[in-house]
């Protein structure tokens, strides 16, 4: 399955937006951080599977982060590069 940023944006929101805009900006940033974390660890000493699945844990939180602070991702990446 391959989606767009577009389409993961939209996908991520449609399935937790209420409950990450209940969360707000400051606790998604505390988990997108975690996360980020975690990654760190499995790039020290995980496989290339734990790895995989931390880089996809990151980016979603980073598209949760963007929804929650009204940021369209593929703009914002259009316009930057």
């Amino acid at each position: 399955m391959s989606l767009t940023l577009a389409q993961l944006q939209q996908r991520i929101r449609d399935l937790f937006g209420a409950k990450d805009a209940a969360r707000g900006i400051p606790g998604t940033f505390m988990w997108f951080a975690e996360e980020v974390g975690e990654l760190s660890a499995a790039l020290r000493g995980g496989t290339k599977d734990e790895q995989a699945l931390e880089f996809a844990d990151v980016l979603a939180w980073l598209v949760t982060l963007a929804n929650c602070a009204g940021i369209d991702l593929d703009d914002a990446v259009a316009k930057k590069y």
